[in-house]
Formats: C-alpha cells, sequence, structure tokens
C-alpha cells in the first residue's frame, strides 16, 4: 500500500475518531498528537469605562502565553467586563463564561491595573485564587506587594489553563465570586 493512500487512511479514521469522540477525548487526542484546538472566547469591556484598553492588553497577556485559548474582543460576548467602585472580582459561570468587574477601589490603592486585569481573566479561564504573596504568582492577586507589576502568569498557572482547555476539569467552583480585597483591608 502507498504511503499516500496509507497518510489518506489515518486522516480518515483519525477525523471519525474526532466526530464521535467526547470534547474531552477529541482535546486529549488532540494534545497527544500535537494539534490542540483552540476555543476562541469573546469578551466584551465596553463598560469597562477607564479600563478597556487594559483589559485588552490584558487579553493579549493571555494569548501570548497560552496556546489553546484565544481573547478577541467581540460579541456575543462569553465574559464582560464592568468598571465600578469596589474591589476587582470575578465570578465564573463556566470555563471561559462569567463576569469580572474591575473595582476603582484597588487602583486607587495603587494597584497594577494590568495585573488585576489579567489577574481577573485568569478567573474566568479556570484559575482560582492562589494567595502566596509572591509576585511572580499572577493568581497571588493583592497577597502580593502593591508595588508588584507582574501581570504575566507564571508557568504552572499557564499550564493550568491549557489543561482546562484540553478537558481537565478546572480546580475553580463556577458560580463563586471571586473577591480580591487584601486581607488586611478584609477585617
Amino acid at each position: 500500500m502507498s504511503r499516500i493512500i496509507r497518510s489518506g487512511i489515518a486522516f480518515i479514521l483519525g477525523l471519525a475518531f474526532l466526530l464521535t469522540a467526547t470534547p474531552s477525548q477529541a482535546a486529549t487526542a488532540q494534545a497527544e498528537a500535537g494539534t490542540v484546538a483552540v476555543r476562541v472566547l469573546r469578551y466584551d469591556a465596553s463598560r469597562a469605562a477607564e479600563f478597556r484598553s487594559v483589559v485588552d492588553q490584558a487579553a493579549q497577556v493571555w494569548n501570548s502565553r497560552v496556546s489553546n485559548v484565544r481573547l478577541v474582543a467581540g460579541s456575543p460576548a462569553d465574559f464582560v467586563v464592568l468598571a465600578d467602585n469596589g474591589w476587582p472580582r470575578a465570578q465564573p459561570t463556566s470555563l471561559g463564561r462569567g463576569t469580572i468587574w474591575m473595582g476603582r477601589q484597588a487602583t486607587s490603592q495603587g494597584y497594577f491595573p494590568l495585573r488585576i486585569a489579567t489577574h481577573e481573566i485568569g478567573h474566568i479561564l479556570g484559575l482560582p485564587d492562589r494567595r502566596t504573596g509572591l509576585c511572580s504568582d499572577l493568581m497571588s492577586g493583592s497577597s502580593a506587594p502593591v508595588s508588584c507589576t507582574n501581570a504575566n502568569p507564571s508557568a504552572a498557572e499557564r499550564a493550568a489553563v491549557e489543561r482546562n482547555f484540553a478537558g481537565s476539569t478546572p480546580s475553580i467552583t463556577f458560580g463563586e465570586l471571586y473577591v480580591d480585597v487584601p486581607q488586611h483591608a478584609a477585617s
């Protein structure tokens, strides 16, 4: 049998598997084959007021760091970003869906807006808060010093997002409101 025919049969069988497999099985097969499907998430930052460009920058941070999810401004939106006067917070309703509030209270106290936006999008991507206090951990949020301007997810955080969008179960509780209030302000 010629190499072309064998390749054609392998392609057809692979396509048949992907069409009949569950999303989790298909994602695992694609990851093993080195071809990961990219899930496009649309966000609406039209009501993010002064934070709109920061949200766009945060989306670009994630787009440059993960390969199987792509964030684009557009509608219908999978998640919405709003501005208000409270603390930053996010309420993921399912993987890639939910609401983010860019709270002005954090920026008025000196927290870096790009780090806030990237952190809150991290919740939408299935990442929980990790109050490590380390600036190198994006999901440490406000437990890191106010002087922290790191808006890049760590290698572990990037890998967790990749796993989430390849079919793994995220370690976040959907429907929960994640409020990033510093512990000293919460008491």
